[in-house]
């Protein structure tokens, strides 16, 4: 069924005929100029402590990061952390341009595989869109070089993400979406799904009890690449 079809259907069950001329121009407006909404106070800091803020709230809700100084550092600290874990060191990653041009061959035993995440695999790494400061929260838009299901299927997800991509709130990182992001089948600035993830995945529904792992990855690591000098602490 068509777009129109369904919005024809649910015209006459409301019994009520296309907008007026005035009312559809107030909606499209509406849906034009992204207004803005309460933005809490703890984002509006200077660069590294937005930074500092990420990197707080991410392991307040139970994630870990480490911040590496060049996509050529990126081998070696994966290897540490996967050995440290005890994981395998064979995982699917997401065939984006970044990660595909990371030099891989400095540590042989890494075996990442472009392709989407399995069931069956214990660590995936995802190539990071932006990262919001004021929860430590990633946002992770669906596209062919970012699949969805690395951010769901394995146990232990891997997130690489720029420092220059963190934002102060959730506003600022929807209009850098908005600016950069064209859906090939629409034109629209919209991909067909966007995740926003705050720690590994739990619950506490049976008894109150704390369950790292109940609806996806029970360990989040994010790799964050220090590529903004205005985020780096003083003397850094």
């Amino acid at each position: 069924m068509s777009k129109e079809a369904i919005l024809g259907a649910i015209r006459r069950g409301l019994k009520r005929g296309p907008l007026p001329a005035d009312q559809r121009a107030m909606l499209d407006g509406r849906l034009a100029s992204h207004p803005r909404h309460l933005i809490p106070a703890r984002s509006r800091v200077s660069r590294p402590e937005q930074i500092a803020l990420f990197i707080r709230n991410v392991e307040k809700e139970f994630g870990t990061v480490e911040r590496v100084p060049d996509l050529a550092a990126v081998p070696a600290a994966l290897a540490d952390y996967l050995a440290a874990q005890n994981l395998p060191t064979a995982f699917p990653m997401a065939p984006h341009p970044e990660l595909l041009g990371i030099p891989w061959d400095s540590r042989p035993l890494l075996q990442p595989e472009p392709r989407r995440a399995q069931g069956t695999d214990q660590v995936s790494l995802q190539h990071g869109f932006a990262g919001i400061a004021e929860t430590g929260t990633l946002m992770l838009p669906s596209a062919p070089e970012r699949p969805t299901t690395l951010n769901l299927l394995a146990d232990t997800a891997v997130v690489l993400l720029r420092a220059s991509r963190i934002h102060g709130a959730y506003e600022e990182a929807w209009d850098a979406l908005r600016a950069e992001h064209r859906d090939a089948r629409t034109g629209g600035p919209m991909p067909r799904n966007i995740m926003f993830v705050t720690g590994p995945s739990r619950s506490a529904d049976i008894e109150q009890t704390l369950e790292l792992g109940a609806h996806g990855p029970r360990r989040l690591h994010i790799l964050l690449l220090d590529d903004d000098p205005a985020a780096l602490p003083p003397g850094a």
